[in-house]
């Protein structure tokens, strides 16, 4: 076999294995997963590119070792399977090593598939939009429930401190990445995770660095719902078109929630009290009761109530339901606090999607209708850098006060006419009437709010990533204590 190459036979989980190697084992997933192996009595070992807090840390605490850098060597102990995750590329040392050994090898989606999914009831939260927050919704309402559930999720549910748990229960909560699975298996991750129940959020354009138009990324949400058993079920938002019209392929029965009268489940009368949200729930046109939920905006009012019509179709009492809703933590890097200082509060959140960003905004904005927004935006994913959603951009910041935006780092191999324009935004908001300006780097975003900031203003960071710790330095900026 030619270095590189993986033969497509080894791709299954060998009977017995003892020992499990993870590529790329300090990603979000594949520290979880590393976690549930090792909780499941599995010898566990992992290597990556860049063994860095929190996951190194978290990954010490479990007394995993995790090999810094990828080499031929790290595989020498001859594992019993390896599992490598979707950052591997196919030039990888350690991949190319893998296919010279012959070793047994899984993706992190299949692995998750073969060693938690089997003989569970898998419930599956897909869509463009709300996956992280609804299935933590879902797994921590079904936790206070009694039902014990395992979960894999994509940010820290603050129930469990984790983002994933085995769980004894019958239900196994997974939130579905449409992302592709490997290098060797390209297809979304979320059709290796066995759907029982699914909840579909909403379906957009996104990913383009994988999916060349909307058609392929319907295409592979039309696959995943073909998934579900006739005995399964499919809670679809009703208020997204595209998810009206892929539901009717579904083979199982079909709830529908949203806000229109013609929903099964419907949500009504929400208010905003500070950054919590109280709304009312009709069942089939009849009142089932009101629902408080300790996050803002309306579309978490609309994950909720995925979560309610999903879990009383499982059997679950309306009442027992929303008790569970309104004790929810919340999870990391959504809309979460990061401290107040000088009174001025400092929000993080993921938001990076144009209706995604504009969602978070309009929900905040709810909760603080009195307060400047000051909106910190980075551009960092592989859509949001390219020219693809310029123009959407341009209006989904319609409810902040003023609005920074970094520049991107350039995508390789790119003109720079296909990618996104920081400068072009900010000029694009400025001639909406709301103050924007682009920077080079967070360096002087931080220099800037310096001298902008002042008491009562809510300053929202909105990206994917770390963002140079731009929430700490500000704090400490501001004098916030450490």
């Amino acid at each position: 076999m030619s270095m590189g190459l993986l033969d497509p036979a080894l791709n299954r989980a060998p009977d017995n294995p003892r020992h499990i190697h993870l590529i790329g084992i300090c990603g979000t997933g594949m520290a979880a997963l590393a976690s549930i192996l090792q909780e499941q009595g599995y010898t566990v070992t992992g290597s990556d590119q860049n063994v860095y807090p929190p996951m190194s840390d978290f990954l010490a605490r479990l007394g995993i070792e995790v090999m810094s850098g990828y080499a031929a060597t790290n595989l020498a102990a001859r594992p019993d399977l390896v599992i490598v995750g979707n950052v591997v590329r196919i030039t990888n040392p350690e991949a190319a090593e893998l296919g010279r050994l012959g070793l047994p090898y899984l993706s992190m989606p299949q692995a998750l598939g073969h060693f938690f999914l089997a003989g569970k009831r898998s419930l599956v939260v897909a869509g463009t939009h709300g996956k992280t927050t609804s299935s933590s919704l879902l797994a921590t309402t079904l936790y206070r429930l009694g039902a014990d559930p395992g979960c894999m999720i994509g940010g820290l549910v603050e129930a469990f401190g984790r983002n994933a748990r085995v769980g004894n229960g019958q239900f196994f909560v997974v939130e579905g990445d449409e992302y592709d699975t490997a290098f060797f298996n390209k297809v979304s991750k979320f059709q290796h995770y066995r759907p029982f129940g699914a909840i579909l959020t909403s379906v957009e354009f996104d990913h383009a660095d994988i999916f060349p138009d909307l058609a392929a990324i319907k295409s592979s949400f039309a696959e995943f719902i073909g998934r579900i058993p006739s005995a399964g079920v499919l809670v679809a938002c009703m208020d997204d078109p595209i998810v009206v019209e892929l539901a009717g392929t579904a083979r199982c029965p079909i709830v529908g929630y949203g806000t229109g009268t013609d929903c099964e489940w419907q949500l009504t009368g929400l208010r905003a009290r500070g950054l919590s949200i109280e709304f009312s729930v009709s069942h089939r046109g009849k009142p089932m009761g009101r629902c408080t939920l300790p996050m803002p905006g309306r579309h978490n009012g609309l994950n909720a109530l995925a979560v309610i019509a999903l879990l009383h179709h499982l059997g679950f009492a309306f009442d027992a339901i929303v008790a569970g809703l309104t004790t929810f933590e919340g999870v990391k890097r959504r809309q979460q606090v990061r401290g107040v200082a000088r009174g001025i509060t400092v929000i993080d959140d993921f938001a990076h999607h144009p209706t995604a960003v504009r969602e978070t905004l309009h929900g905040l904005r709810l909760a603080w209708p009195g307060n400047r927004l000051i909106v910190v935006f980075e551009p960092r994913t592989n859509s949001s850098r390219r020219a693809v959603f310029q123009e959407k951009y341009t209006r989904v910041f319609g409810d902040a006060d003023t609005v920074l935006v970094r520049e991107h780092v350039p995508l390789d191999g790119m003109p720079m006419s296909e990618q996104f324009s920081s400068v072009r935004l900010a000029a694009d908001l400025e001639k909406q009437g709301i103050p924007a300006r682009s920077f080079p780097d967070t360096e002087a975003i931080l220099a800037e709010l310096g001298g902008l900031c002042r008491d009562g203003d809510i300053v929202v960071v909105l990206s994917n990533g770390g963002f140079d710790g731009i929430h700490e330095r500000l704090l400490a900026q501001l004098g916030h204590p450490a």
